[in-house]
């Protein structure tokens, strides 16, 4: 049993060591430093970029120039798979670009609320609610869960039980329509964030993680 536990533990580290290297490639970058180490979603804030202002990026954006040859034998020679199986890398690669694309989902929706919202929310509880929506998009629970999953960190002084009272009317809508969300915006005062009551705040903040939830259903049907 202990040594299954050992081989399973060095699996997973092995794995996370692919991950780290494949965006190590990715992010071949001065001052550019990725934390994730595949035990938690990845989002924006695994990476960092220092400040340098005379820093240069040393991609070789064209291929074909004579100067890619030393840049590429490099990187082959920081980043080695001898070692991995064929369709072992096949299936870390998949895992890997289908998080890219995850991230760079999340960042366009992030984007996306902040254009349309910034003027009633705060854009750390956007960012939140964009994370949020991202991960539990691909749950099985309900509408209604993954609304109150959405807000549930924004709104701490709120029970939960209210919260799913508030989002019945947008979690049993129809999909596809915006009627709902719009007809709760429009009953919340268009004031600043603090000046609204924690009713008015918690129906803002479930029509926005409606709003986010739809926006990443038509992407994802694209």
């Amino acid at each position: 049993m202990e040594n299954r536990l050992m081989c399973s533990d060095n699996q997973a580290n092995s794995e996370a060591k692919v991950e780290e290297a494949l965006w190590a490639t990715l992010l071949h970058a001065e001052g550019v430093d990725c934390s994730w180490t595949g035990d938690e979603p990845l989002t924006e804030t695994n990476f960092a970029v220092a400040e340098n202002a005379s820093a240069t990026i040393p991609y070789i954006w064209n291929p074909a120039a004579p100067e890619s040859e030393t840049f590429f034998t490099a990187l082959e020679q920081e980043f080695s798979l001898d070692d991995w199986k064929v369709d072992e890398v096949a299936t870390r690669s998949s895992v890997f670009f289908a998080q890219l694309d995850q991230l760079w989902s999340a960042a366009t929706l992030q984007e996306t609320l902040v254009q349309r919202f910034a003027s009633r929310m705060p854009q750390q509880l956007l960012t939140a609610i964009a994370t949020r929506a991202q991960q539990v998009l691909s749950s099985s629970v309900s509408l209604a869960d993954q609304l109150v999953q959405c807000v549930q960190d924004a709104l701490p002084n709120l029970a939960e039980e209210d919260l799913y009272v508030l989002a019945r009317p947008l979690a049993h809508a129809m999909r596809g329509n915006d009627s709902p969300v719009e007809s709760t915006l429009e009953r919340v005062h268009s004031i600043e964030w603090d000046a609204l009551s924690e009713v008015e705040q918690a129906r803002l903040s479930l029509a926005i993680a409606r709003f986010a939830l739809a926006e990443l259903e038509t992407k994802s049907e694209k």
